[in-house]
């Protein structure tokens, strides 16, 4: 009996530390949601020079809008930062990237796609090669952009079968590719397509055919951020907007910015 009161005393100031450790315990600490993207991805999102704009950027910010959640958008750097920041919990969104094994650790993705993302191999015009399939980039030179991931298994493969370098912005690969530093780059088909034909440099590069992946892109929250406890109400609002067609309707909207090179030929893919 004699140790009866202490061991009650610890237990409950255990059992208090707990509670207050525990994410639901900080769970209604969410003030402000921080949402973040890819600075470098247009037309899904990209960092003008004065904010972080595009499809996913609006897409997000309209769900949170009507679900009265107070949020920022805030451009925190490269794309290797942000998924960084989401993993410590100071970035509590990301809007919007591809859904991985490895960033489902750190990242709670919405069950909504907001739209399809092919990825690409791009090349030289000069010294393109045969391209079938992902087997026609081993004993090659590659590089990406540092944080991007694919899906549909091409990360796999590229980790066990490929030689891969990174930058932090694809136009330092599309350099390297240039000078044959490296044989071709992997990057989003849409957003490679854009920067060739915004920096005049069309001509000199090309994606080759078939894509590496076809997957979806998600908004994702971020694990350790009590702002992940919206998870639900935004899946549903952004149902919602799906429902309503207006997924399509911004991502339309925001196709003035794409322009795509007239030498992809009649079959290229359309955002939809």
């Amino acid at each position: 009996m004699q140790n009866f009161f202490p061991t009650c005393l610890l237990a409950t100031v255990a059992a208090v530390t707990a509670v207050t450790m525990s994410p639901a315990a900080g769970a209604a600490e969410c003030n402000k949601l921080v949402v973040s993207a890819d600075s470098d991805y247009a037309p899904l999102h990209w960092y003008d020079g004065k904010r972080l704009t595009g499809a996913s950027i609006e897409i997000a910010t309209r769900a949170l809008t009507a679900l009265d959640i107070p949020f920022e958008v805030r451009y925190v750097g490269p794309f290797h930062r942000v998924l960084s920041e989401a993993e410590s919990g100071e970035v509590a969104m990301i809007a919007s990237l591809k859904n991985t094994p490895e960033r489902q650790q750190y990242l709670a993705f919405t069950s909504v796609p907001l739209f399809p993302n092919p990825i690409a191999i791009f090349v030289a015009r000069d010294r393109r090669f045969p391209f079938a399939g992902w087997k026609d980039l081993v004993g090659k030179r590659g590089a990406i952009t540092l944080g991007n991931q694919f899906g549909g298994g091409f990360d796999e493969f590229m980790r066990d079968n490929l030689t891969i370098e990174t930058a932090q912005k694809a136009y330092m690969n599309f350099t390297k590719l240039d000078s044959g530093r490296i044989d071709y780059l992997i990057t989003g088909y849409y957003s490679g397509v854009i920067y060739l034909n915004q920096s005049g440099q069309a001509d000199r590069f090309t994606p080759l055919r078939p894509f590496v992946s076809e997957t979806d892109n998600y908004i994702a929250l971020s694990k350790t951020s009590p702002c992940v406890k919206y998870l639900p109400r935004i899946n549903a609002q952004l149902e919602l907007m799906q429902k309503r067609g207006e997924l399509r309707a911004i991502l339309q909207s925001f196709e003035t910015d794409l322009r795509i090179d007239p030498a992809v030929g009649d079959d290229k893919p359309r955002l939809r």
